[in-house]
Formats: structure tokens, C-alpha cells, sequence
């Protein structure tokens, strides 16, 4: 079959740490292959329902359809909404004329893999997190080829299938940067801090709990406020509606002069930066020294793929997938773990200040972060998936 031939079909979606590396994948697909057809088959409540359009690629919608984990009445009617999802994923691969399936977990995936299995279409697989997902266990099972972003996912493939750590596939702000931190970090360290309303030649914290934040980081870093302003400047990132309660709380020791909205156009004196959120978060990585966020799959790839240290504080629910994502780059290296519980403002006052004032050991935790990092992850799964197909 000629290049020009191939129809690819992407499935997954829910949250942004599933559709970025779907979009990112699909974009290196169309570099490597520009004359492939590329659609993509998820639900309309997901964050793909937003931006799978906007990224010019056709999106084909199913119902968001969970495994039961619990003898409910859901569970009870589970089977008969499987057979008619399944049944509506087999009519978009026909439509589609897909050649190959490529899935990247969450809901959308599964109904996607059993009908293709049916189909008897090839199947890929990317797993972002370090233990993988019901989905991808599933889709697993018949893939020809699984790209993971960490070892020792508890995948197994069958005989004959190729597994390999490929990394996660960065978002394009996210790959441009490290692109300019190879080639000129000291440019793009000002870039980003200028576009803040920072000084660069002053050491910068980045904290952030993603965009709900995480009310355990903002509690211990605005009470520790007062220490960490005494070596660095502080960019914090609330999550939204947590901003007032950080502000509050900082304004209660410092007074209002310490806190600036996050926005070169409003400057004033205090070094505490604040907002609820950052679109443009590649700016604040192009300039942290050091970072304490909760430790995703994705925030933990694209910060190693930076080379930036980072105090990893693992959301404590879950199947605590969130520690496995951290601890082999704090193994490598190339961060810090710290308990949900342990980190509180007197933990923060101790430790932080001398990690920030020590250069040699954040310099040393950096680059340990990226040698660690994956680069290429997209153009990998790009070229695997066109290999089969």
C-alpha cells in the first residue's frame, strides 16, 4: 500500500494527559506522512470534544462508557452498552477505511480495541503512566506494537508484539522549548522570565498544583512564604478559585506589597507572583530553577524532557499511580519525593531555601532529569505506526 493510501485512526481522550500526546502523535504523523488520512474517534464530553477540532483533525464520537469496578446496576447493563459501542466503533472504522488503530488510553480506547481486534486491523498502544490502565491492558493483548513512557508498566504483549520505552509525546510548546534549551537555554531563561515579569538573573521557584490546583501545596508554600522570598522569586500557580486564599495568606505576613498578579503589565515590588492559572505554562518552565507540582505522567515527562529538577508531591488517592510516575526519576537523580502529608510549611522552610541557594546540586538534579527525559517520543510512535501501517 502506498503512503498516500494510509488511514489512520486515533483513539482516546477524557482528560488533557491522554489528548495531548494523541494530538502530538497526529501531528508528527502528518510531518513524516503528509498525504495520510488521520481522524480521531472519542467522546464528546472530553477535553478531545474542544481540542481535536481545533487542531484541524476529524473527531467521531462514542458514549463515555467506564468499567464497572463495583457490582452496581450499572455494571448490570454494562454488557449490552459495550456491544452497542462496539457496534458504533465498527461502523466509524469501516466509514474511516481505517488501516490501523493507535490508542492512548482512557475511555474512548477500549470499545476502539475490541472492535478493531474484530476488524482484524493492527493495533498500537501508548501508555503514558507507570502503571498502565485497564484500557491498555485490553488493547494490549492484540497489539503489534506498545510504545510506553516507562518502564515496568505491567504490560504484556504476545508473542511476536514489540514493546519499547518511546517517552511521552510532547504537546508543541513543550517540544519547541526543549528545542530552544539545547540550542540556547540562557536566551530562552529570558525569554520566558521577561514575558513574566521576572529577573533572570535571580533565582526562580515554579509551583504548581495543575489548573484545580492542590490545596496541600498552596497551604505549605504561602505559609513558607517569608523563607523562600528570602533566596528566590516565587511563581505560584493556584489552580482556580485557590488563588484568594494564597494571596490572603501571604498579604497576612508581608504585607500587600509582597504579591503581584502574575502579568508584566501590572508589575509592582513583590517577588511573590501569583495567578490561578498560566496558558502559557512553557514560559514559567523556561525559566524555574526548581519546581514542586503533584507528579502526573505528563508533568513528570515534560519536565524531565526540560531537564528541570522538581520536588515531585504525589496526589495521595488513587492506586497511588501518581508516586510510580516520580520514583524513577527521583532514583535517577533527577528530583525530590515527597509525601502529600510531609509537606507542610515547616518541611518547606527547611528544605526549599537550601535546595534553591545550593546551585551545584540543582544543577546537578537537572541534568540528571534530562538525561532521564524522552525527546522524541512522537516522531517515534509517528514512524512505528507507519511501519505497520
Amino acid at each position: 500500500m502506498a503512503a498516500a493510501d494510509v488511514r489512520i485512526v486515533l483513539a482516546g481522550g477524557g482528560t488533557a494527559g491522554h489528548v495531548n500526546p494523541l494530538l502530538a502523535v497526529a501531528k508528527a504523523i502528518e510531518v513524516q506522512c503528509p498525504t495520510a488520512k488521520v481522524s480521531v474517534t472519542g467522546t464528546a464530553e472530553g477535553l478531545e470534544a474542544q481540542l481535536v477540532p481545533q487542531a484541524g483533525l476529524e473527531l467521531d464520537t462514542i458514549d463515555k462508557l467506564p468499567f464497572p469496578r463495583k457490582p452496581t446496576l450499572d455494571a448490570l447493563y454494562f454488557p449490552r452498552r459495550w456491544q452497542q459501542q462496539v457496534q458504533r466503533v465498527t461502523s466509524i472504522l469501516r466509514k474511516r477505511q481505517a488501516d490501523i488503530v493507535v490508542g492512548f488510553g482512557g475511555y474512548a480506547s477500549a470499545p476502539v480495541y475490541w472492535a478493531a481486534h474484530q476488524l482484524g486491523l493492527p493495533i498500537a498502544v501508548h501508555e503514558q503512566n507507570a502503571k498502565a490502565g485497564m484500557a491498555n491492558k485490553l488493547g494490549a493483548r492484540w497489539a503489534r506494537y506498545v510504545g510506553t513512557a516507562y518502564e515496568g508498566t505491567g504490560i504484556k504483549v504476545r508473542d511476536g508484539a514489540q514493546i519499547e520505552r518511546v517517552g511521552l509525546p510532547l504537546r508543541p510548546a513543550i517540544a519547541q522549548l526543549s528545542q530552544q534549551l539545547t540550542t540556547s537555554p540562557d536566551e530562552a531563561r529570558r525569554h520566558g522570565a521577561v514575558r513574566l515579569g521576572l529577573d533572570p538573573d535571580r533565582p526562580i521557584l515554579l509551583v504548581t498544583g495543575g489548573s484545580l490546583g492542590a490545596a496541600s501545596l498552596n497551604r505549605a508554600i504561602a505559609a513558607a512564604a517569608k523563607p523562600l522570598l528570602g533566596v528566590c522569586q516565587l511563581v505560584h500557580l493556584t489552580g482556580h478559585g485557590k488563588d484568594e486564599a494564597v494571596r490572603s495568606e501571604v498579604v497576612g505576613q508581608l504585607g500587600p506589597h509582597a504579591v503581584n498578579d502574575l502579568n508584566p503589565a501590572h508589575l509592582g515590588a513583590g517577588d511573590y507572583h501569583l495567578a490561578a492559572y498560566l496558558e502559557r505554562i512553557d514560559l514559567a518552565f523556561a525559566c524555574a530553577d526548581v519546581v514542586v507540582c503533584r507528579s502526573g505522567a505528563g508533568t513528570v515527562s515534560e519536565l524531565t524532557a526540560l531537564g528541570l529538577p522538581a520536588v515531585y508531591v504525589p496526589l495521595p488517592i488513587g492506586n497511588g499511580e501518581q508516586r510510580f510516575n516520580a520514583e524513577p526519576v527521583v532514583a535517577a537523580g533527577g528530583g525530590m519525593l515527597v509525601a502529600d502529608q510531609d509537606l507542610t510549611c515547616e518541611w518547606v522552610s527547611e528544605q526549599l531555601p537550601a535546595l534553591i541557594s545550593n546551585q551545584s546540586k540543582m544543577k546537578s538534579m537537572g541534568q540528571a532529569a534530562w538525561k532521564y527525559g524522552i525527546r522524541d517520543a512522537a516522531q517515534v510512535m509517528a514512524q512505528r505506526v507507519l511501519e505497520i501501517a
